[in-house]
């Protein structure tokens, strides 16, 4: 099986129809905090690592944009994911599995992790492992689909870093013929993609600022 076509397949197919949903930061904040909230952070995380296909679109919200409030992030400005890229790049993909694995236990919600272990996953035909972080990865890609429709400054995207803006604008179809402009916002910056009279909106979020 050409997993790497698949893996295209669905990740376009992840933009279909469903509803929108206004993102509260600081109920998403407060609820995984809270052990008795449905939405705390160690319930989620359960169902995420163990059956995602599980996980609703409101509970992929609460993980992705919960993230901001997590202390364990890895940032790609991190030695160790620029090792991980550095082991992409040479295609040794034994070693992006073995370092992606590490990241991913430490920050299972990271896009940049997850996008890497697929492709590692992809070239080395493990399709049970690549399935399963398909499944984790449509589940939160399917949480920034639904943050808005990108027709507006108020119905912006979302997303928690430039990288996840490119992930978002390769689903979308969004290339090089469109021109970008950004504009500062509370708790984040605007990016404004253009062409022909069409603009698509998202909001990338710097809440640690």
């Amino acid at each position: 099986m050409k997993y790497r076509f698949f893996l295209l397949l669905v990740l376009f197919s992840v933009f279909g129809f469903s509803q929108k949903s206004k993102i509260d930061l600081k109920n998403i904040e407060k609820s995984l905090k809270n052990p008795d909230s449905p939405y705390n952070y160690e319930k989620l995380i359960f169902k995420y690592k163990g059956y995602p296909k599980s996980l609703d679109s409101i509970e992929a919200q609460y993980l992705y944009y919960g993230r901001n409030f997590r202390e364990d992030k890895v940032s790609t400005l991190d030695d160790s994911f620029k090792n991980l890229a550095d082991a992409f790049k040479e295609s040794n993909f034994e070693e992006c599995i073995k370092q992606g694995k590490i990241l991913y236990d430490k920050d299972p919600t990271n896009l940049d992790v997850l996008l890497i272990l697929l492709r590692a996953y992809d070239a080395r035909k493990d399709g049970t492992n690549f399935i399963h972080h398909l499944n984790q990865f449509r589940s939160l890609t399917e949480g920034i689909k639904n943050s808005g429709d990108g027709a507006s400054e108020k119905t912006a995207y979302l997303v928690n870093s430039v990288g996840d803006e490119y992930i978002l604008l390769n689903m979308l179809n969004v290339g090089k013929d469109y021109t970008r402009s950004s504009k500062p916002a509370k708790d984040g910056m605007f990016d404004v993609w253009e062409k022909e009279g069409r603009k698509l909106y998202i909001k990338i979020l710097y809440l640690n600022l």
